[in-house]
């Protein structure tokens, strides 16, 4: 049978922790569960080590991504499940995860939040646009593309660990590139309780990180994908303002110059994130 590593990234979540890692242990007893604290100011080490997990203790925060990354290098489990450590994911489902994969022959399960499970509307709105985009991106569903409730091969996942950036969103990133790895991926929807304590995610700061995050998908699955729309946009844009122009002015304007330069240099750039992106992947098969 497959072992199982359950890896936990945590930053001030003493609370949650008391009533989550017993929950964990009385679910998967058998299984390796690894809290990587990233530089909390609480107990969160102490609770943990108080419930026998292993613990490793970061001096300092390093972000999310970090501290998932750190757990995986620690992992000795054919499987490595993540989950949060504010107890919005409940231990409860681990196992419905595990069978899906099992079952299924899939190389990573996604626990899909339903809408109940959202922490406001515009966390709801902003989750729906990205699992559209990244769904019209990969050519199939995906029904929760930020969730960090997930169990993945873990020698799979280490391909792409080096992808994975420091703070968020590695669900992103391991989702795009299993899809564009032709890996199977598949979802099983769970519920998300509140979660215990203070949320760390800043609505402003996260939320332009999360917009940048919309283009790094692009750029990591397919970048024509996205740039070739764009640039269609800005071409069908100066042709309007020419024809405007032209039949107002009887003239070129430098607007429309701008318009048709611009539909020419994101194209390009689009070519050039491609050829990058086919010498990634085809880099990491041939190793």
């Amino acid at each position: 049978m497959p072992t199982l590593s359950i890896i936990i990234p945590c930053r001030n979540e003493a609370e949650s922790l008391r009533t989550l890692l017993p929950e964990i242990k009385q679910h998967q007893p058998d299984a390796e569960v690894i809290l990587v604290n990233d530089g909390s100011d609480d107990d969160s080490g102490l609770v943990a080590e108080q419930a026998g997990v292993t613990v490793i203790n970061r001096p300092y925060s390093m972000g999310n991504g970090a501290a998932i990354k750190t757990g995986a290098r620690h992992a000795s489990g054919d499987i490595l499940l993540f989950m949060d450590a504010d107890g919005q994911h409940q231990p409860k489902d681990i196992q419905r995860l595990l069978t899906e994969m099992e079952q299924g022959g899939y190389d990573m399960v996604v626990g899909a939040r339903d809408a109940k499970s959202q922490a406001s509307i515009g966390r709801w709105a902003a989750n729906g646009f990205y699992n559209k985009l990244s769904s019209w991106m990969v050519g199939h569903r995906i029904a929760d593309l930020t969730s960090g409730f997930r169990a993945v091969v873990a020698t799979k996942f280490k391909e792409f660990i080096y992808l994975l950036p420091n703070k968020f969103s590695y669900p992103s990133t391991i989702t795009m590139a299993f899809f564009r790895a032709g890996y199977a991926v598949s979802y099983v929807p769970i519920f998300a309780p509140p979660r215990i304590g203070k949320s760390h995610i800043h609505p402003l700061k996260d939320g332009l990180r999360f917009l940048l995050i919309i283009f790094k998908i692009g750029t990591l699955y397919s970048p024509l994908k996205l740039f070739i729309p764009l640039s269609m946009s800005f071409f069908s844009l100066g042709i309007v303002y020419y024809s405007y122009t032209f039949l107002t002015q009887g003239r070129f304007t430098n607007m429309g110059a701008l318009l048709f330069i611009s539909a020419i240099l994101i194209f390009l750039i689009g070519l050039v994130s491609e050829q990058i992106t086919q010498v990634l992947y085809s880099h990491k098969e041939s190793e």
